[in-house]
């Protein structure tokens, strides 16, 4: 069931990270309602098959669609990676990922032409964000590197101090020497190390958030499909995940940068 310009975005990720890019699209579209889905029953995606990421992409995406979504944002890049095109095959929605938004912010950044990536290991080893950033511009020198320890600091809490700070020079630190001159966080939950990151990498190098291109690509789609929620509005957030809340809830409100009231637990087996 459609809604047109009042139907809520839709987003589902596999967990908690793709929070960062809900908070990105409550703040850059603040008059639209959203229904995010997480998950968490089958986390993490980035250890199985494109085969069973697609069937649980569409799973998800048929479960948003009948609560009446006008656009669908797949907030996983594992998910975006691999099950885009058949998403947007199957739903009568846009739909959009997070890795084109960010491989096109990292482009418009560089001055040099030498763009880092770093992910988990399932996001770098699909080599999705280096094939978009080289269709788009053949002669660009792309570095890329899985720093898998980011998202337990990320999900613990450890974003400042000591711990993450040795963690991110550890990955890191030899980005400059190489020249690199824009690092794309190409994983939902890095913008909450942009800090330390950003310490380590020098005030030389850009830092392109993902979560945050995504939205304003949201919003330039909307815009061009006339389905902008009108100014005043009256705006819902729905949580939705498939294994128990309570640890969402808690950990949740650390991507979220505010309260989640309650997630409602729904059952997507099959």
């Amino acid at each position: 069931m459609r809604q047109g310009s009042h139907g809520p975005i839709g987003v589902f990720d596999s967990g908690v990270g793709g929070l960062t890019v809900l908070k990105a699209l409550m703040t850059r579209l603040p008059h639209e309602s959203t229904l995010y889905l997480g998950d968490t029953a089958r986390v993490p995606y980035g250890t199985k098959s494109g085969e069973v990421v697609t069937r649980y992409s569409l799973k998800n995406a048929q479960f948003l669609l009948e609560r009446g979504i006008k656009l669908l944002v797949v907030a996983c890049n594992t998910a975006s990676a691999v099950a885009l095109p058949a998403l947007s095959s199957a739903l009568p929605v846009p739909v959009l990922g997070v890795i084109a938004p960010g491989a096109r912010a990292a482009l418009q950044r560089t001055k040099g032409g030498g763009v880092g990536v770093i992910g988990t290991p399932g996001t770098i080893k699909s080599g999705a964000y280096q094939r978009e950033l080289q269709a788009a511009e053949p002669h660009v020198r792309v570095k890329a590197r899985a720093c898998p320890l980011f998202v337990p600091l990320a999900e613990e809490g450890w974003t400042v101090g000591e711990v993450p700070h040795l963690v991110a020079r550890e990955y890191l630190a030899d980005f400059a020497r190489e020249g690199v001159d824009t690092l794309v966080l190409g994983c939902t939950h890095y913008p909450l190390l942009k800090g330390v990151i950003a310490e380590v990498v020098g005030p030389s190098m850009a830092l392109v958030d993902s979560a945050e291109a995504t939205a304003e690509a949201v919003a330039e789609l909307l815009t061009q499909r006339e389905l902008l929620a009108p100014e005043g509005s009256p705006t819902t957030h729905g949580y939705y995940v498939t294994d128990v809340p309570e640890r969402f809830v808690e950990v949740g409100a650390r991507f979220l940068g505010r309260p989640i009231p309650s997630a409602e637990q729904v059952d997507l087996s099959f």
